[in-house]
């Protein structure tokens, strides 16, 4: 295999992450009926925030206070506390996506190694490697919160590098469902990249999981892009 190295995304690349869920459960314990509209809504906010998170505009302790403000004045409840009580919902919600336990077993069984580089928090990652039994396939994890700066910054990456002994970039493939920080960080880290394209979001020009020749029109070009974890599995056999 040419890959000694697997680096994954958490949220979306590993395990589901239903915001709307979460949220649901969350408001739940406050007596509030969360609808489609408030979701809405709420994104409207956190979106963006994300954005300016990974441009290192606001730092990670910003994004998760700011985006649960509105919410915090309506229910008389610090905004730190709502967060808090949403990450610990998706926490309890948590499930791998279908085929990572497959993909982690087979590839752990192949002497490859893993990691996690994750621009999501501390306070949820621990718990759910620990809930999935995921926790001692990968190291190491990589937090944006606890190393000071997210994906696409490439710090976070040379982070990750020094924490694994400096392999050669060459022989490490960085997976993630994003374009604009997993795909883009890892591509200027000088890994190999693969989309998960679980949505079909875009095209590219060879449409399957074989090297994309073109670029994609957000002009991000992964080495390999796939519509599922099984399909990656398939991939890194051949």
């Amino acid at each position: 295999m040419k890959y000694q190295w697997v680096l994954f995304d958490a949220d979306e690349t590993l395990f589901h992450f239903d915001i709307l869920s979460g949220l649901t459960h969350m408001f739940s314990r406050y007596g509030v009926t969360f609808t489609q509209s408030d979701f809405d809504e709420y994104q409207s906010v956190n979106k963006p925030l994300w954005v300016q998170y990974q441009n290192g505009e606001i730092n990670a302790q910003q994004l998760q206070i700011t985006r649960f403000m509105q919410w915090g004045n309506k229910l008389n409840v610090q905004p730190k506390e709502l967060n808090e009580q949403f990450l610990d919902a998706m926490a309890e919600i948590c499930e791998p996506l279908d085929g990572a336990l497959d993909l982690v077993t087979s590839l752990h069984k192949r002497g490859v190694k893993m990691g996690i580089i994750t621009n999501g928090f501390a306070q949820l990652q621990e718990i759910r490697l620990q809930r999935t039994g995921f926790k001692p396939y990968f190291f190491p994890v990589v937090i944006s919160e606890l190393v000071g700066v997210a994906k696409p910054h490439l710090d976070i990456f040379n982070y990750a590098l020094t924490k694994m002994n400096n392999p050669d970039p060459e022989k490490v493939l960085m997976v993630g469902d994003t374009l604009e920080s997993d795909i883009l960080g890892g591509n200027n880290a000088g890994f190999d990249t693969c989309w998960l394209n679980r949505h079909h979001n875009l095209e590219t020009s060879s449409g399957n999981s074989k090297a994309v020749n073109q670029p994609l029109n957000t002009k991000i070009s992964p080495t390999y892009q796939v519509t599922s974890l099984a399909e990656l599995l398939a991939l890194l056999s051949e």
